[in-house]
């Protein structure tokens, strides 16, 4: 039945993170960038629901590896696990900043088509990590003068990608944080909000890049907790300004403040949040965040 197969990849797709996490302890090697998604993942093998879950788990793999020079690369491995994988492959995009774009897209095309010829319905994400670890240096170097596909064409295929972030913090007070949440966003051309007090969110959409960006900025300073609740991806055809100006739900990104109480004027109104992320098309997001159908 579906629901076993269900199952049975959900249960896959956990143990195979595990072993992960317990090769690559350091979140440096390793990190599962939507909490959200695993913790549904989880919960449909614990209590064997039928229920597919809402977003694929994703995440991301270093892999650093030497260089003849003797110098070390670090390639990035971003992954998502449709739900039926290992019955389908995983989605997996190689970046680092020495690629250009074509020598980038060539090795992802090469790195999908070794898991095609030799991971057909099993667990592959180490042997692509393996493979990644020891074949991406050279695409580094590689002379795509002869390679038939022009940069320009490589640059048309590869979809751009809009993303929107939905951040979540224990709490933010301090106001340097506050005012590097702002800046950065402005300088990275992201807009979005972000309600500081406790809890905190931070909602920022863009290019997906500089999403990222943002984000490995952001979990570099100190928190007490701070984790990616929800991520939304979008390809956009064609990817010019008008097709990313679409898609944002914010205009600006700005501090939203609703009616604070509590001693430290720390609590925020969330029926208020709730209401504005409604105005926003986003009500959705509410229970993510807190767990509680809004009103």
């Amino acid at each position: 039945t579906t629901k076993m197969a269900n199952q049975e990849a959900a249960e896959i797709q956990i143990s195979e993170l595990d072993l992960l996490s317990s090769m690559f302890p350091y979140e440096e090697e390793f990190a599962v960038t939507d909490q959200l998604a695993l913790a549904e993942l989880k919960h449909c093998v614990e209590n064997e629901s039928a229920e597919v879950p809402s977003s694929k788990v994703q995440f991301i793999l270093n892999v650093k590896t030497e260089v003849p020079n003797a110098s070390t690369v670090e390639f990035s491995m971003s992954c998502a696990l449709p739900f039926k994988y290992p019955s389908v492959l995983p989605e997996i995009t190689v970046r680092s900043s020495l690629l250009s774009r074509s020598q980038q897209i060539l090795l992802n095309s090469d790195l999908k088509t070794y898991l095609m010829q030799n991971f057909n319905g099993e667990p592959c994400i180490l042997s692509a990590r393996e493979w990644v670890k020891d074949h991406a240096a050279a695409y580094i170097d590689k002379d795509l003068s002869s390679f038939s596909m022009t940069a320009a064409d490589a640059t048309k295929s590869e979809v751009t990608m809009f993303t929107r972030l939905w951040i979540y913090s224990h709490h933010i007070y301090n106001k340097q944080k506050r005012k590097n949440i702002i800046e950065w966003a402005k300088e990275l051309s992201l807009s979005g909000f972000c309600m500081p007090g406790k809890p905190g969110v931070v909602c920022v959409e863009g290019l997906q890049s500089s999403c990222e960006e943002f984000w490995s900025r952001i979990r570099r300073l100190t928190w007490k907790r701070i984790l990616i609740r929800h991520r939304e991806d979008v390809s956009l055809e064609g990817g010019g300004h008008a097709e990313i100006q679409k898609q944002r739900k914010f205009s600006t990104l700005e501090e939203k403040c609703f009616d604070a109480h509590g001693a430290r004027g720390n609590h925020m109104d969330l029926g208020q949040l709730y209401n504005f992320l409604e105005e926003k098309g986003c009500a959705d997001i509410f229970q993510m965040y807190f767990g509680v159908e809004g009103h």
